[in-house]
C-alpha cells in the first residue's frame, strides 16, 4: 500500500496569507492558465510499476530526477502517479529552478497540474541571498510564491524573521508574516503581529500593533515603514518614539524618525513628555533630537508643567526644548507668550524655563498675576520651590499693584522690585530705587480713609492676609495725604500706571486666544534684556 505523505494545508491562514499583499494577489490573477505539461522521468536506478495494486503508479529508487518543464526534482526514492500527473518523493529531496532557486527537504508532493509543490520536514529554500526554514512549505509556481503555514524563518544579508504563518513573493523579493512576527537585526529587534518586509530595499512594512526595541529605545507603531539597513522610518497611526531611559515620549499622528541619527519629525497632535522633569509639550508640528534631548514645537505650541497637583499651562508661537549639561532642560517660547495656573498667570513677548535652578524669565512687555495683584517690568525672573512660586524679581521699571476696590488701586513703583511668596501667598514686597507708592487706608471693610503717597530710595511692606501689617522707608521719604473727595483722576495713578485685566488668562484654555493691548496701554519702547 502507497504511503501518501502529504499534510493538509490550514485553508483559513493559506487564504489570509494570499490578501496580505496587495501586489501579490494583483501579480496572481494576472498569471496565465496552470500548465498542464506531464511530468518526466530523467533518470533512476530502478524503475518498477505497481502492477497488481494500479498499473499508473511507478515505483522509483536511487538518484531519482524528475523534470516539468524547466524545474528539475531530485530525491532517493518515489511515486509517479502518471494518470493524475503527481508524484511523492522521499528523502534528500531537492527542487532545483534555474540557477537562483534551491529548495531541500525530507518529503514532496509535487502536483503538475496545477504546478505546486508541497514540501515537508526539515524544509530550506535558497533564492539568491535568501534563505527560507520551515518544515510545512508550498510552492505555487504559477505564481511564484511560496508560503508556510506551521512556523517558519527567512534570513537574508541583514535580518532574521520568524513567524507562524509565512508568504514570499519569488519574483517581487516580498515577504508577508503573520502572528508572532520577529525580526532580529544587529541593533534591534522588531515584533509585532503582521508585517510586510521587502528583501531587496530591506525596507519593514508596519501593518499591526508593533514594537522596535534597541540599545537607544523603543518605537512602538501600527501603521508605517521601517527601513532596517539605515534605520530610517516613517510612522502613522499615533506612533510614539520612548528614549534609552524610558523618560521622554514621543507621540503624534504621524512622524518621521532616523534611530541612528535621533532625528525626527512629528505631525498633528504631538506630545513630548518627560516624565522625569514633569513636563509635556504640545503642537501640531516639531523637529526633535531623541539623542540630544532638543525639541522645536510650533503650530498651537503648549508647555505643561505637571510636578504639581496644580500645573501650569504655557502657549507661545514657537517652544523650544534643550539640554543643559546630562539632565537639566531648557524651555524657551517665544512671541505672543501666555501662560496659566491657578495661583498665577502672565503674559510676555520671550519665555525662558530652566529646570536646573527652577528660574523662569519673562522677557519684553511682561505681565504677571497672582490674585489681585498685578506686576510689570523690561523683565520678570519667577524663583520656585518644588514648582511653587517663592519669589520674584522685577528689573527696570518695575510696577506692582493691588486692586482694592473698583477704582482704587495701591501701587508700587522702582526700579527693582523683589516679591515673596509663601504657600503661593504674597507676604512681603520690595522696591528698590526711585520707590514710589500710593496705598488707601481703609477705616473698616471696604471703607477708604484717603490716599497716601510716598517718595524714597527704598521701600517695604510685609503682609499678613492681603493686609500691611509693616512698612519701612528708607532712609528718608517725602509723602502726602489727600482725602478722598479731594481726589483726580490723575492724582489717583502713579505715572505709568496700566490696569492689563482685560489680556489677563482666566483659564488653561484662554493661553491660545490671542488679546491686544490697548493702544493708549502700550509703554515705549525698552531695551531688552537677554538671558543665556
Amino acid at each position: 500500500m502507497i504511503l501518501k505523505g502529504m499534510v493538509g494545508l490550514k485553508n483559513k491562514h493559506f487564504f489570509i496569507l494570499l490578501f496580505c499583499s496587495f501586489l501579490s494577489t494583483m501579480v496572481g490573477m494576472g498569471q496565465s492558465a496552470p500548465t498542464q505539461k506531464k511530468i518526466h522521468i530523467e533518470h533512476s536506478d530502478s524503475t518498477e510499476f505497481e502492477k497488481d495494486f494500479n498499473p499508473d503508479i511507478y515505483v522509483l529508487r536511487g538518484n531519482v530526477v524528475f523534470r516539468h518543464d524547466s524545474t528539475f526534482m531530485y530525491c532517493d526514492s518515489a511515486y509517479l502517479y502518471d494518470k493524475v500527473n503527481s508524484l511523492e518523493a522521499f528523502d534528500n529531496v531537492r527542487i532545483e529552478q534555474g540557477d537562483t532557486l534551491f529548495i531541500y527537504g525530507d518529503y514532496l508532493n509535487y502536483h503538475g497540474n496545477t504546478a505546486i509543490a508541497e514540501l515537508r520536514y526539515n524544509v530550506r529554500m535558497e533564492n539568491n541571498d535568501v534563505t527560507l526554514l520551515t518544515d510545512s512549505f508550498n510552492y505555487d509556481r504559477n505564481k511564484d510564491i511560496v508560503y508556510y503555514l506551521e512556523g517558519g524563518i527567512l534570513i537574508d544579508s541583514l535580518n532574521e524573521l520568524s513567524s507562524n504563518y509565512g508568504q514570499y513573493e519569488l519574483n517581487t523579493k516580498l515577504a508577508c508574516f503573520q502572528e508572532n512576527v520577529r525580526l532580529n537585526n544587529p541593533n534591534f529587534v522588531l515584533t509585532s503581529d503582521t508585517l510586510n518586509y521587502d528583501t531587496n530595499t530591506k525596507i519593514a512594512t508596519i501593518t499591526g500593533p508593533s514594537i522596535i526595541e534597541s540599545d537607544d529605545g523603543w518605537i512602538y507603531s501600527s501603521l508605517g515603514w521601517y527601513n532596517t539597513e539605515t534605520e530610517e522610518s516613517k510612522l502613522y497611526d499615533r506612533s510614539t518614539v520612548v528614549s534609552e531611559d524610558k523618560n521622554k515620549f514621543v507621540t503624534a499622528d504621524s512622524m518621521y524618525f532616523n534611530r541612528l541619527s535621533g532625528d525626527g519629525e512629528a505631525f498633528s497632535n504631538i506630545l513630548i513628555n518627560d516624565t522625569a522633569k514633569k513636563f509635556i509639550l504640545t503642537g501640531n508640528y516639531s523637529y526633535f533630537n531623541e539623542k540630544t534631548d532638543f525639541a522645536f514645537v510650533t503650530d498651537s505650541a503648549q508647555f505643561i508643567e505637571y510636578s504639581q497637583k496644580d500645573s501650569l499651562f504655557l502657549h507661545g508661537d514657537t517652544l523650544l526644548l534643550l539640554t543643559v549639561g546630562e539632565n537639566d532642560r531648557e524651555i524657551k517660547a517665544f512671541y505672543g507668550v501666555r501662560f496659566y495656573r491657578t495661583d498665577l498667570q502672565g503674559i510676555c513677548d520671550s519665555m525662558q524655563f530652566n529646570t536646573r535652578d527652577s528660574l523662569l524669565y519673562l522677557i519684553q512687555d511682561p505681565v504677571l498675576w497672582n490674585t489681585d495683584y498685578q506686576i510689570t517690568g523690561d523683565t520678570i525672573v519667577l524663583f520656585f520651590n518644588d514648582s511653587t512660586i517663592d519669589r520674584v524679581h522685577v528689573i527696570n521699571h518695575a510696577f506692582a499693584t493691588e486692586q482694592v476696590d473698583s477704582t482704587y488701586f495701591n501701587q508700587l513703583k522702582g526700579k527693582l522690585l523683589y516679591a515673596y511668596f509663601d504657600g503661593g501667598e504674597l507676604y512681603r514686597v520690595d522696591v528698590d530705587g526711585n520707590a514710589e507708592t500710593i496705598y488707601y487706608p481703609v477705616d473698616a471693610p471696604g471703607v477708604f480713609i484717603a490716599r497716601n503717597k510716598t517718595e524714597s530710595s527704598f521701600f517695604s511692606v510685609t503682609v499678613e492676609n492681603r493686609e500691611p501689617v509693616k512698612i519701612v522707608i528708607w532712609p528718608s521719604s517725602s509723602g502726602t495725604s489727600l482725602p478722598l473727595p479731594d481726589l483726580t483722576p490723575e492724582s489717583k495713578f502713579l505715572k505709568d500706571f496700566y490696569n492689563y485685566d482685560y489680556l489677563r488668562p482666566v483659564d488653561k484654555s484662554d493661553i491660545f486666544i490671542k488679546k491686544h493691548r490697548k493702544k493708549e496701554d502700550t509703554p515705549p519702547p525698552r531695551k531688552i534684556r537677554n538671558f543665556e
